[in-house]
Parts: C-alpha cells; sequence; structure tokens
C-alpha cells in the first residue's frame, strides 16, 4: 500500500465504523421506544381493570396477569401477545445496554446497577409473555407469586430479616419513584424543546400523577410485605392486585382506588409520550 492510499483505507475505516455505531444506536433507539410501549399497555389495562374492581364488575386480577388475560381475549389477542413479549424483550436489550455500553460521568456505578436490575426485570416479564402467547397455560396471580416466594424466603436463616429488609426496599423504591414525580424529576430525559408548551403541559402532568400513583402501589405492596415480616405470615404479603384491593377498605374506600387506577392508567399514557419524547 503506498503512503496516497493509506489515509484512504483509514478514512474508510472509520467511516464504516461510524456508521456501524449509527446502526446500533438506530437499533438501540427502536428497541426503547418498543419497550416504553408494552409499558404503557400494561399498566393501562391494569389501571382500567382496577377501576372495574373498584365499581364490583371486574373478575379479573389487576395486576399484569390479568392484563394479559384481557389482551388474550381481544380479537387477535395472540399476535398482540407476542408483539407484547417483543416489546418487553426490547425494553430488556434497551435497559441492558445502558447498564452495560454507555460511557460517561453521569453514568455512575448506581445508575449501571438500577439498568441491570431493570434489565433482568423486563427480561423476566417478556420470558413470562412469551410462555403465555405460546399457550403456556394461565400464569400465577401477583398475589400467588408474592406469598411464595416470603413463604421461600422466611424459611432461610434470617428469612425475616430478609423479607422484612426486601419490603422496606420495596417501600424506598415507591417513595423515591413518588418524589421524583413530584418534582419533575422525569423532564431532564425528555425532549421538551420538541413539545408545544401545551404538549410539555400535558405529559408533565401525565408524568407528576401517574408517577406518584405508581410509587404509592409499590409502597403499599412494600408495607404489606414489612408486616408479612413482622407476623412471620407469608399469608401477608401482597401483590399488585391484593395491594390495589386494600384501598378500598380505607375510609376513602373505593374511591382511593378509583384515584390511584386514573393515575396508573396516566402513567400509561405517559410511558406512550416516553416511547415518542424521550432521549434514548
Amino acid at each position: 500500500m503506498t503512503s496516497s492510499q493509506a489515509p484512504q483505507a483509514q478514512g474508510k475505516g472509520r467511516g464504516a465504523g461510524s456508521a456501524a455505531h449509527a446502526a446500533k444506536e438506530e437499533t438501540l433507539t427502536a428497541a426503547g421506544r418498543a419497550g416504553f410501549m408494552a409499558r404503557g399497555v400494561v399498566y393501562v389495562l391494569i389501571g382500567a381493570l382496577a377501576i372495574q374492581m373498584a365499581l364490583g364488575s371486574g373478575e379479573e386480577s389487576a395486576d399484569r396477569q390479568g392484563a394479559l388475560d384481557q389482551v388474550a381475549e381481544q380479537p387477535f389477542g395472540k399476535a398482540m401477545l407476542w408483539t407484547l413479549a417483543v416489546g418487553f424483550g426490547c425494553m430488556a436489550l434497551w435497559r441492558g445496554s445502558r447498564a452495560v455500553l454507555t460511557r460517561g460521568p453521569e453514568r455512575k456505578a448506581a445508575s449501571r446497577l438500577l439498568d441491570g436490575g431493570r434489565a433482568i426485570f423486563y427480561a423476566s416479564v417478556c420470558w413470562a409473555t412469551a410462555a403465555f402467547a405460546a399457550g403456556g397455560g394461565q400464569g400465577s396471580s401477583g398475589n400467588a407469586k408474592s406469598q411464595d416466594w416470603t413463604a421461600s424466603v422466611l424459611k432461610l436463616s434470617y428469612g425475616q430479616v430478609l423479607v422484612g429488609a426486601g419490603g422496606c426496599l420495596l417501600i424506598g423504591i415507591g417513595v423515591v419513584l413518588a418524589v421524583r414525580a413530584a418534582m419533575r424529576k422525569f423532564l431532564k430525559h425528555l425532549d421538551v424543546g420538541a413539545m408545544s408548551h401545551r404538549t410539555r403541559q400535558i405529559v408533565t402532568g401525565l408524568g407528576m400523577v401517574g408517577g406518584v400513583a405508581r410509587g404509592t402501589v409499590f409502597a403499599a405492596a412494600g408495607v404489606f410485605i414489612l408486616i408479612a415480616a413482622v407476623q412471620f405470615d407469608a399469608d401477608e404479603a401482597k401483590g399488585v392486585d391484593a395491594t390495589l384491593r386494600s384501598f378500598t377498605q380505607t375510609p376513602a374506600g373505593p374511591w382511593l382506588l378509583v384515584a390511584v387506577a386514573i393515575g396508573l392508567i396516566l402513567f400509561g399514557a405517559f410511558s406512550f409520550a416516553s416511547a415518542r419524547w424521550r432521549r434514548l
């Protein structure tokens, strides 16, 4: 190779590398947007089921399994289930890439660990949804899973402490989610410059109300796990469905559940907005 040919070869190599990097970024961006769409569908369905529950007309569990059951009953339900499974798989891929590949001073170890945990969670949701779509039978409800998990951990040495720590962790996550939503921390992840003033107001409202409702459900579920640890009784642990039902036992009655359910629907709508405007 002559001296004049060497720079040309290097330029072509850099061009190919840039094209490959751009293609990878586009793929991960598309994966993230698909994941937020799938998350939005599930939250909207859970909220709708919770409203039916509050009004005394719902029979399905107001959790992810109940949402999947609702999807399966629709025309082209199996195709829709597979679409959701792909969406959750895309979310797992995007979260995993943020945990492993993203560089920069703002990507601290805690942020990477959080994204890694989210990737594992969405991978498990993808697997469960795909198994359900493939005809693997109805999965266990969130309530049964929560009680089974709690019972298994309570049998371990220091199991009561571990369950209590898990409950406190879930309470903490719920509080952080609610506080961050109320403080509009989510706006830093959105391309607000691409929104009109009215659109920004709407998306901000969706994120605040929806995020507080989501955090409230997480924290309430954590309280029940903590109670299970204190009383050494796995039956006290509750999944999303039973946690939502517990809101009807408050002085506000079913209206508190209706309020939380509307908040979950709004969070689903915020997820759709995130699929459109989040910086990925």
